[in-house]
C-alpha cells in the first residue's frame, strides 16, 4: 500500500513541477517540505548541489522529465531513509475525508509564499511577532473555528496541516481569539502562521500570550467576509 501512496505523491509533485511557471521555485518548495538540504538531495543523486541551486534559482533552463523524475525519486527516497514522514502525512491525507463543513477551503501553493504576502491576502494586521514574517508558507487551510474545536478529534486535526505544518491556519468565527491558541497549544502542532477573522480586535492576553510562547505569527484578516478573504488567498500562486 505504500508504494502505491508513493506513486501518488510522486505524480502530483512532477505534475506539479512540470505545469509550474517558476519551475525551479516549485522544485525547491517540494524540497523544503521534505526538509531535505541542497547538499543531501545533490549527494543522493551524486550531482553538484551547484545544479539544484541553479534549477531552483531559475539560473539553469527548466529541467527536462527525466530530471524532474530524478529530483522527485531523490525527495521520496531520503524521506524514506528519514522515517518516510512527509509519506505517511500524505497517506493519512488520502485515507481521511475532513468534513466539508470544519473545512472551508484548504490549498497548496505552487511555490513558496512569504508570508508578508499571505497577510496582505487576507487584508490582515499582524498582532504579535512581527519579526517572524519572513518566513515561507505553503500552504493554507480554512476552518470553521466553532466546529473544529468542538468536533474534531486530535488525529483528525493533525490533518488540517496536510504534509507540512508550514502552513496558515485560517480560523473563522472567532470570537476571542484564545480558542485557537489553545488548541494548537494542546495539539502540539505549531502551523506557521495564524490568521483569525471575525473580531474588530484580538485584545485577549492568553491568545497573545500563547502567540508569543509558539513563537508563531498572529494576525487579524480584516477582510468583509470569509468569501473575501477566501478570494485574496486564491489569488496567491497555486
Amino acid at each position: 500500500m505504500i508504494d502505491d501512496y508513493k506513486e501518488r505523491l510522486a505524480k502530483r509533485m512532477a505534475g506539479e513541477i512540470t505545469l509550474s511557471e517558476d519551475p525551479g521555485k516549485t522544485m525547491k518548495k517540494w524540497r523544503e517540505v521534505f526538509g531535505i538540504t541542497q547538499t543531501q538531495l545533490a549527494d543522493h543523486l551524486n550531482i553538484s548541489s551547484s545544479v539544484i541551486s541553479d534549477y531552483e534559482g531559475g539560473r539553469r533552463k527548466s529541467p527536462g522529465s527525466s530530471t524532474i523524475k530524478k529530483i522527485v525519486e531523490g525527495l521520496i527516497d531520503l524521506d524514506e531513509l528519514n522515517g518516510g514522514h512527509v509519506i505517511h502525512a500524505f497517506s493519512r491525507m488520502m485515507d481521511t475525508e475532513l468534513s466539508t463543513e470544519v473545512i472551508i477551503d484548504m490549498r497548496e501553493f505552487a511555490v513558496p509564499i512569504n508570508a508578508r504576502m499571505v497577510q496582505e491576502a487576507v487584508q490582515g494586521d499582524i498582532i504579535v511577532n512581527e519579526q517572524l514574517m519572513e518566513r515561507e508558507i505553503f500552504g493554507y487551510t480554512v476552518i470553521d473555528s466553532i466546529r473544529c474545536i468542538s468536533e474534531m478529534t486530535s488525529d483528525e486535526f493533525t490533518k488540517l496541516y496536510g504534509w507540512t505544518t508550514e502552513r496558515a491556519l485560517v480560523f473563522t468565527q472567532v470570537s476571542r481569539g484564545r480558542s485557537p491558541m489553545i488548541a494548537i497549544r494542546v495539539k502540539g502542532l505549531r502551523p506557521a502562521l495564524i490568521i483569525l477573522h471575525g473580531p474588530s480586535t484580538i485584545d485577549d492576553p492568553v491568545a497573545i500570550r500563547l502567540a508569543e510562547v509558539e513563537r508563531i505569527p498572529l494576525i487579524l484578516s480584516k477582510a468583509d467576509s470569509v468569501d473575501t478573504m477566501i478570494r485574496g488567498l486564491r489569488s496567491l500562486p497555486m
